[in-house]
C-alpha cells in the first residue's frame, strides 16, 4: 500500500455581515480573492448580513466560525436593535481578538477592514423607499471607523480604512457605492486591490509545489496523474488569516 502524504490547505476567512457576504458576488473582492488564491489557500465567507459586532461577539464565543469577524451597525440611533454604542462596539473588537488567540490565531493573522464612507443623500433614498428615515451619517461612521483603527493598533492587528482612503484628496466616493452604504463594482475593485496589498505578502509563506516549485498546494494534474493518485489524502487545515469587515 502507498504510503500517503496529506495535503494541508490554509484558509483565509472573511467574517462581516452584509459588505462580506456580498463579495462573493460576480466581481466582488471576496471572489476576486478567492481568485488570487486559487490552488493556495481556501477563502471561506462567513458574512452574516445585518449582523453587529455585538452579535459576531456571541457567534465567535459560541464556535460557530470556530476559527474566525463583523461589520457594525452605526445608526444615530435610529436603530436601537442593531445600533451598538461606539464604546461598546471598540471592546466587541478587542474580544473578538482575544477570542480569536485562544483558538490559535494570532494578531498578525489579523486584518481589521473599517466601514467605507456613508454618502446620505443616495441612502436616504433607499430607507424611503423602506418606509424609514436616514439612519445613518458619514460622520458618525467615521467615528467608528477610527475606532477600529485604534483597536486594530492596540491589538497588533492590521487595518485597512476604507473611510479615510475612499475620501482622501477629497475625491468623489460615490462611485464607490451602489446605494450610498453597500458597494458598487468598482467599490469591490477598490476594496480587493487595497486588500491584497496588505495580504500578499501573508501568503508568501504557502506552501510550494512538491515538484513544481509554484505558489500551489498541488502541482498540475496532467504530467501527475499517478502521483497523486497514490501519494496525496485531501486534509483541511486551521486557518491562515483573517478578515474582519467591520461596520
Amino acid at each position: 500500500m502507498s504510503k500517503c502524504r496529506a495535503v494541508v490547505w490554509p484558509k483565509v476567512l472573511l467574517f462581516g455581515d452584509s459588505i462580506t457576504q456580498f463579495s462573493f458576488q460576480p466581481n466582488g473582492w471576496g471572489a476576486e480573492i478567492a481568485n488570487k488564491l486559487a490552488r493556495k489557500c481556501d477563502v471561506v465567507n462567513r458574512g452574516l448580513s445585518g449582523y453587529n459586532s455585538r452579535w459576531a461577539r456571541i457567534m465567535a464565543s459560541d464556535s460557530y466560525l470556530n476559527l474566525s469577524v463583523h461589520r457594525e451597525h452605526i445608526a444615530r440611533n435610529k436603530n436601537p436593535q442593531q445600533h451598538v454604542p461606539l464604546q461598546e462596539y471598540s471592546e466587541n473588537l478587542k474580544e473578538l481578538i482575544k477570542i480569536l488567540a485562544s483558538a490559535g490565531v494570532s494578531a498578525d493573522k489579523i486584518i481589521f477592514i473599517t466601514p467605507p464612507p456613508i454618502h446620505e443623500p443616495a441612502w436616504e433614498k433607499e430607507c424611503i423607499l423602506k418606509g424609514c428615515a436616514l439612519n445613518r451619517a458619514n460622520a458618525v461612521t467615521g467615528q467608528y471607523a477610527q475606532a477600529c483603527v485604534e483597536a486594530a493598533g492596540q491589538s497588533g492587528a492590521d487595518v485597512l480604512d476604507l473611510w479615510t482612503l475612499m475620501q482622501k484628496e477629497g475625491q468623489d466616493f460615490t462611485e464607490y457605492l451602489c446605494d450610498g452604504l453597500h458597494l458598487s463594482q468598482k467599490g469591490n475593485q477598490f476594496v480587493s486591490e487595497q486588500l491584497w496589498r496588505l495580504l500578499q505578502r501573508r501568503v508568501e509563506d504557502c506552501p510550494l509545489s512538491f515538484l513544481t516549485g509554484q505558489m500551489w498546494i498541488l502541482p498540475t494534474l496532467r504530467p501527475l496523474c499517478s502521483v497523486i493518485d497514490t501519494d496525496f489524502t485531501y486534509q483541511p487545515s486551521v486557518l491562515f488569516g483573517f478578515f474582519f469587515a467591520i461596520q
